[in-house]
């Protein structure tokens, strides 16, 4: 890429990471293009849709959670490591308010720009859940499906103005829903 080039997408990336942030998945694209100084068109040859721009947006926090899973499938306590893990799973979904449901869409759309990251992540969590699952210290009957369900429906209640103060109480009980013997306060 050439260094113009280079600098307009990192100033496009780093604006667009504080608009969504601030605006949600749904930010004006023609605002963002605006504030980084930049033309429509510019934009759009780096990211031709929003989903293009939001997996850029959300590589780097998609490829951390699959390391993490990684690191936390050596750990001692495997139902330990699955709540540390979905844990950060909701607070990443919850960073830009929306886009839980441009990552469930992408699950389901082998062409999406963010399928292959989402699927990724979702198979990390899903092989820590398995181990917690042989452990015997998360219900036997909870798939990945359902794991990425409850991680994503707590995101969007961090959405929501006035549920989002019930997000850490409310992953309290799913935890001890999920976890056949959970620890008090996880």
């Amino acid at each position: 890429m050439r260094a113009d080039a280079r600098k307009n997408y990192d100033q496009l990336i780093a604006v667009a990471r504080t608009v969504v942030t601030a605006d949600g998945a749904g930010a004006s694209m023609r605002d963002i293009a605006r504030r980084a100084g930049v033309g429509l068109g510019t934009m759009q040859r780096h990211f031709p849709t929003r989903e293009a721009l939001l997996e850029a947006l959300l590589r780097t926090s998609f490829d951390g959670l699959t390391t993490k899973a990684g690191e936390l499938e050596t750990s001692d306590a495997a139902g330990d490591a699955l709540v540390w893990w979905l844990r950060d799973f909701v607070a990443m979904a919850d960073k830009y308010q929306g886009v839980i449901t441009a990552m469930v869409a992408a699950l389901e759309d082998p062409e999406s720009a963010l399928h292959a990251s989402c699927t990724m992540m979702k198979a990390a969590g899903a092989r820590l859940l398995a181990r917690a699952q042989v452990e015997g210290t998360v219900r036997a009957d909870i798939d990945a499906t359902d794991l990425y369900a409850l991680g994503g429906a707590l995101a969007w209640v961090g959405d929501q103005p006035a549920l989002a103060p019930r997000v850490e109480r409310l992953f309290t009980l799913i935890v001890g829903a999920i976890m056949t013997n959970p620890a008090p306060g996880r």
